[in-house]
């Protein structure tokens, strides 16, 4: 079994009885993420009659049912879970993809995909509430990651502060190779400046 993927028991029953409902012979689930490895990435669960999954695909062979991955999403469904929570409306299926919108990166990842894979999995996350998102625009020469600080951190007065000073710390704190950020509307610093 791929070790990307985990499906709870409880899930899995709750799935098997979904699948004998729809009353035919050999049907799967067929797991899938559109837009992988973006923000916009969405794990999605589906219905797949015999014929429909595609040859590429990995099968899961699980005791009540067969589950199939999209192979270019195993990458991002690594550390996935799947779950099943009864309550009294009945229940709802979960499922977390810790890595669908930036998959597992380590020491030898290139230095971008590092700086993003904190700014989706740790930074984002938390200023989401505010409706602000932080992209990375480019890396320079000289390792300054250059930010820029969009949706509701843009124009707020707080985001030299608390959201430059916290993001630096957290990303040099990750990536040591870094040698600073750099607000991409940052106009203060003009010794790398350019016109092209």
């Amino acid at each position: 079994m791929s070790d990307s993927i985990q499906i709870t028991d409880s899930a899995q029953d709750y799935l098997a009885e979904l699948l004998e409902k729809q009353n035919v012979e050999g049907i799967a689930v067929r797991i899938f993420i559109t837009q992988p490895g973006t923000p916009y990435a969405e794990t999605c669960l589906a219905y797949c009659r015999p014929g429909e999954e595609e040859p590429s695909d990995e099968l899961l062979e699980l005791e009540k049912l067969r589950v199939y991955l999209d192979k270019n999403s195993l990458p991002f469904l690594e550390e996935a879970v799947v779950d099943f929570n009864a309550d009294r409306m009945g229940g709802q299926l979960t499922i977390k993809a810790p890595n669908a919108k930036m998959p597992k990166v380590n020491a030898d990842s290139p230095l971008e995909d590092r700086v993003n894979y904190i700014l989706y999995s740790e930074i984002n996350p938390g200023l989401a509430s505010h409706g602000g998102e932080i992209k990375l625009v480019e890396l320079t020469e000289d390792q300054v990651a250059v930010l820029a600080f969009g949706g509701g951190c843009q124009g707020c007065a707080a985001v030299d502060l608390t959201l430059k000073d916290g993001v630096e710390r957290t990303l040099l704190e990750r990536i040591p190779e870094l040698a600073g950020i750099r607000d991409v509307t940052d106009h203060t610093d003009t010794t790398n400046a350019y016109y092209r």
